[in-house]
């Protein structure tokens, strides 16, 4: 296959579009093989570009025909045919691992959600959104892991706990940048949960953090644990290479919801974030789960 620039320097360019963005993500990718973790690089530089386009600094012009346009790139890439430095580096990962474009594209339908949509009824409609944003991420990384059985159905739940992963995160996202997304118009907390626990959308514009702000909080974040759970029955069905970084990932993100927990479920005035010194005692932990599960 013949492309307009170099392997290297594209794959260097999605390396470094991770390590900017995703810090906990990218510190799992290096604990994959080269060539996974190139793989998962490409796969994330792609999906933080799309998430760009209606949530970055050019999101202001970002039209429904923006969306057409990038998922004919997106087609491009997926034939050999790419057409930007970072999908040089796609194209390549379409080339080498049996992903199916599918997922990216679900990912573009959660990115017109995102155009057309600033509150969420119910859990089910933020779900739909969920799996498209992040969930198809688990679709796309499970195909470059790999696994270590033929067996279908294990493969099959399997898949579906990589999917659980990605809407954990996602959920994760969703509660450590409450504050950031409420002063951007975007309430992403379903609107029954907050009717529920009685606290109003006024209320979370103002910030108010109360007995019943603190039950929703509690309520949101065993929601997404309980998605880290289901994650965590598919992790031994992966190639064993990619175990250690998968638990790496899912134990560091979900610690995030503990430093929610530690800063008093402060959302508002303060970013939850897992310290260096935590990051380091997890990376041998998760070494032993991998082992052992």
């Amino acid at each position: 296959m013949l492309y307009p620039a170099s392997l290297p320097e594209a794959y260097k360019t999605c390396r470094d579009i991770t390590a900017k963005y995703a810090k906990t993500f990218y510190l799992g990718t290096m604990l994959m093989s080269e060539a996974k973790r190139c793989a998962i690089w490409a796969l994330y530089a792609w999906c933080r570009r799309t998430d760009e386009l209606v949530d970055g600094l050019q999101s202001a012009t970002t039209t429904p025909e923006t969306l057409k346009d990038w998922e004919h790139h997106l087609e491009l890439a997926f034939v050999g045919q790419p057409k930007s430095l970072p999908d040089v580096a796609l194209a390549d990962t379409f080339h080498n691992y049996p992903i199916p474009i599918q997922p990216f594209k679900d990912m573009i339908a959660g990115m017109r959600m995102d155009l057309n949509y600033d509150r969420y009824n119910t859990f089910e409609d933020l779900h739909l959104y969920c799996y498209r944003v992040a969930g198809t991420v688990g679709l796309m990384s499970a195909a470059v892991m790999g696994f270590e059985t033929n067996d279908p159905t294990v493969i099959t739940a399997a898949t579906e706990a990589a999917i659980a992963l990605g809407i954990a995160m996602q959920l994760t996202n969703i509660l450590r940048d409450i504050g950031e997304d409420v002063r951007r118009g975007r309430i992403y907390l379903p609107l029954e949960d907050l009717k529920y626990f009685d606290y109003t959308e006024k209320d979370l514009i103002n910030g108010v953090i109360d007995d019943r702000w603190i039950n929703l909080m509690k309520f949101q974040i065993q929601r997404a644990r309980d998605f880290y759970a289901q994650a965590e029955k598919g992790i031994s069905a992966l190639c064993r290479d990619a175990r250690w970084p998968v638990w790496s990932s899912l134990i560091l993100y979900r610690d995030i919801l503990g430093a929610i927990e530690r800063n008093s479920y402060d959302v508002f005035a303060q970013r939850a974030f897992v310290p260096t010194s935590n990051k380091i005692v997890v990376i041998p932990w998760a070494w032993l789960k991998a082992q052992t599960s």
